[in-house]
């Protein structure tokens, strides 16, 4: 039978890999001039419960040493003997020095050997000799190695454990490099223990205070989780048991296990697991018990002791679990439960369970898997103690009445923006868009007055909400401080003509008497950002109409030219309505003041208006003034500065040499059907427009490599591909060279500043939000015809 070619290939290629890896054994490891890890140049064999001397090992050509997977190689729990040989050469006139930091702390035995052709050099580790006994008096397990000038010198290293995890870094380190990376190591574990020492002393204080036991729990708790690293860090052996010994041996599975006790029993105490959950305080019993055996396992032999450290982080694990579910059913219950808490309980979950996980070899061993546990004790106590500091607070707060109103208060504001905030903004303003556009086609068709009323409450009730909508939106971004204006020109006396006119109607409807008066000459066209130009003016007049429930609505501009360009509109809207009362006024700009004075039930609203317009005046460098009279009405004064600039003649301009097109052919790329349906209707309207549908990104590219369009309305967000990526093919490009600069305006309800800052980046001619402004809709088209862009 013919050999398998795969098989073969396979075959090939681990001879390859073995060949390379016994070359790079063979060449040895030049710290000069490679810069490679050492352990790629390294490599390991388990010689089991046999005990051999470093000559035997050398000699020994039977012994099938394996590479090093990484720079930090764990073996998982073990009590067997392990061998790690490598070489390093020094080409160099003058003799080297190197530290190599090796091994855990935790190992028991860690001896480096060094063969050379003078003879054999021993360096004794691990902690079970005095510590004043290591060639290097380091926590670490560190060895400094002297290569003698134009040498090649074979290393062998050999470790042991009582059953502890042994892992197998080589890290070979210049004398400054050694000194650095020690002074950052102290800086971090001071900062660690020091946070842990401030924790515990804090809480046993409270406790002696408050005599609460959750306190004395999570102080015992941080003392034992600080004595744990400590030992796993090897500062216990440098600083209290240096002497090493049995007691010494067994330090990091006694403090592992009162750190699962306490931990359980301040959990236990925290959550209150007894009032709430009694049938569970049976597993936190059997825990209890558990760990109790465990602890006794260590002190009888040695064969107990190497069981009990899988057990001991298993048992751990299953701890996590019981607290984690705890948690759940408390959540499930809907019982309170702090916020902190489970934040610092999740880390702590995560950093042991990584812990656990590479002690068990089920997780590859790299710097973050071996520290994870450092890492999640030390943001899981900051959480926790943040969570002790509400639990006081709690118990300050049932003594105090005013402190339960003041926090009542306040969750509810967080409640409240929590719920503004959210995402639903892009979902309202796709409905609106077809309702709006119908809305509006059947006005301009339908001559029936009594149905033209109907209409008109439904287009109004659409933009009231399109409002509320565009006011959670423009609250967001004032609180991230991203609110910009754009300057566009714009004609503001219609638009004046047409918010008044809404208004108008909308106060006519209630009853009231409406009177808009201008004084002095508007310029025809000014620079500024028309649409928040419109929601301050439609914002005031709202609010207006809103708060009057008879006499008189007034809205009186004055246009003034300060100069040749420039020019001041100064509005006035005045109204009968309900006044604000004195204490209130000075708040009237802060956001949500409209529920917090309790006129949510009565007027609707959300109370943001006033916030948005203050800030939006701002931006407009103008100025913002309210006078009002409770029970007699309101006076708000607004002055807003323009640059006066008249384009009329150019728009002429534009229009003509539209005029002369036959036809403008339009692509619309949009998948929902609603929008494809206004987007039609309203093109519909110019007899010059002629447009196809598509409902993605790529049908969009397949299409314009076939037909010629002179305008592209794209949606953003599309099944397949996306109007991101249609456009950034089509400008490349790929869509043929024809449409490489052909305009593209942005059709989305996305009207987040930053979104249109994306489009405009990735080659978009312009934007445009839903609902659809119809007269928008064509000026955008009409100019972006007309727009020359610049070659990619």
């Amino acid at each position: 039978m013919a050999p398998n070619h795969t098989t073969m290939k396979y075959t090939l290629l681990i001879a390859f890999l073995f060949s390379s890896f016994l070359q790079a054994q063979n060449a040895g490891y030049n710290p000069e001039i490679q810069h490679d890890p050492l352990f790629k140049f390294a490599s390991f064999v388990n010689v089991g419960d046999q005990t051999y001397h470093v000559e035997d090992i050398h000699k020994n050509k039977n012994l099938i040493y394996k590479p090093l997977l990484s720079e930090n190689h764990s073996l998982g729990f073990t009590t067997d003997n392990f061998w790690v040989r490598f070489k390093l050469i020094n080409t160099q006139l003058t003799e080297r020095f190197y530290y190599l930091e090796t091994a855990r702390p935790v190992t028991d035995i860690a001896n480096l050997y060094q063969i050379s052709s003078t003879g054999i050099e021993s360096y004794k580790s691990g902690d079970q000799i005095p510590f004043n006994q290591r060639q290097v008096n380091h926590r670490s397990t560190v060895f400094k190695i002297k290569l003698p000038a134009n040498s090649s010198q074979q290393f062998y290293l050999h470790l042991k454990s009582d059953g502890e995890t042994i892992n197998l870094p080589l890290n070979l380190l210049s004398e400054s490099e050694f000194l650095q990376n020690t002074y950052n190591q102290q800086l971090f574990l001071g900062l660690f223990y020091g946070v842990l020492l401030l924790a515990g002393i804090i809480y046993l204080f409270f406790y002696i205070s408050l005599k609460e036991r959750s306190f004395l729990y999570y102080g015992l708790y941080v003392f034992s989780i600080a004595l744990l690293q400590a030992a796993l860090d090897g500062l216990l052996f440098e600083f209290v048991w240096s002497d090493a010994g049995y007691f010494n041996s067994r330090l990091v599975l006694i403090t592992a296990l009162f750190s699962n006790l306490f931990l359980l029993k301040y959990c236990e105490y925290f959550l209150n697991v007894k009032t709430h959950f009694n049938s569970l305080s049976k597993y936190y019993r059997a825990i209890y018990i558990v760990i109790a055996t465990l602890f006794i396992g260590v002190f009888i032999n040695e064969s107990t002791l190497k069981i009990v450290y899988p057990i001991s982080n298993i048992n751990g694990l299953v701890s996590l679990l019981l607290i984690l579910f705890t948690v759940f059913v408390m959540r499930y219950k809907r019982i309170a439960l702090d916020v902190f808490f489970s934040i610092g309980i999740l880390f702590l979950v995560v950093g042991l369970l990584g812990f656990v996980m590479n002690n068990l070899s089920l997780l590859p061993n790299n710097f973050y898997t071996e520290n994870s546990a450092k890492f999640g004790a030390g943001l899981e106590v900051v959480f926790l103690s943040l969570s002790m500091t509400n639990l006081i607070r709690k118990l300050r707060e049932e003594k105090e009445a005013s402190q339960a109103l003041a926090l009542k208060k306040s969750e509810e504001i967080s409640q409240v923006k929590t719920y503004f905030m959210s995402n639903m903004s892009h979902e309202l303003r796709t409905p609106l868009n077809a309702i709006l556009g119908a809305t509006q086609e059947q006005l301009e068709q339908i001559g029936n007055t009594v149905d033209n009323n109907c209409l008109e409450i439904i287009k109004n009730a659409s933009y009231s909400l399109l409002s509320n909508i565009n006011d959670i939106l423009d609250f967001e971004k004032i609180e991230k401080n991203e609110l910009q204006l754009k300057k566009d020109v714009f004609e503001p006396l219609p638009l004046l003509k047409q918010i008044s006119a809404n208004w108008q109607l909308q106060a006519e409807n209630k009853g009231l008497h409406y009177r808009f008066e201008i004084k002095g000459q508007v310029p025809d066209e000014v620079v500024g950002d028309s649409d928040r130009f419109i929601q301050i003016i439609n914002n005031v007049l709202g609010n207006a109409v809103k708060f009057t429930q008879s006499g008189t609505i007034a809205f009186q501009l004055q246009s003034i030219f300060i100069s040749k360009n420039m020019n001041r509109f100064s509005f006035h809207i005045s109204d009968t309505g309900i006044g604000i009362p004195p204490h209130l006024q000075d708040d009237v700009f802060d956001s949500f003041s409209q529920m917090r004075n309790d006129y949510k039930r009565q007027f609707g609203g959300l109370g943001l208006g006033l916030t948005i317009v203050n800030h939006l005046v701002k931006r407009f460098d103008g100025n913002i003034n309210i006078e009002s009279q409770e029970g007699s009405g309101t006076d708000v004064y607004i002055d807003i500065p323009f640059e006066v600039k008249n384009m009329k003649s150019d728009r002429t301009l534009v229009s003509t040499d539209l005029e002369k097109k036959d036809q403008v052919h339009i692509l619309i790329v949009e998948d929902n059907v609603m929008n494809q349906m206004i987007i039609k209707k309203l093109l519909k309207i110019n007899p010059k427009f002629t447009f196809e549908v598509l409902d993605n990104g790529l049908k969009a590219i397949h299409r314009l490599q076939e037909t010629t369009f002179d305008v592209i309305l794209m949606d953003l967000h599309m099944p397949i591909m996306d109007g991101y990526e249609a456009t950034k093919i089509i400008r490349s490009g790929q869509a043929g060279s024809r449409n490489k600069n052909i305009p593209i305006i942005a059709v989305t309800a996305d009207a987040m500043q930053e979104t249109r800052q994306k489009v405009l980046d990735i080659g978009m001619t312009d934007y445009l939000t839903k609902p659809i402004n119809k007269v928008v809709l064509f000026e955008k088209i009409c100019n972006s015809i007309f727009t020359v862009l610049e070659p990619a």
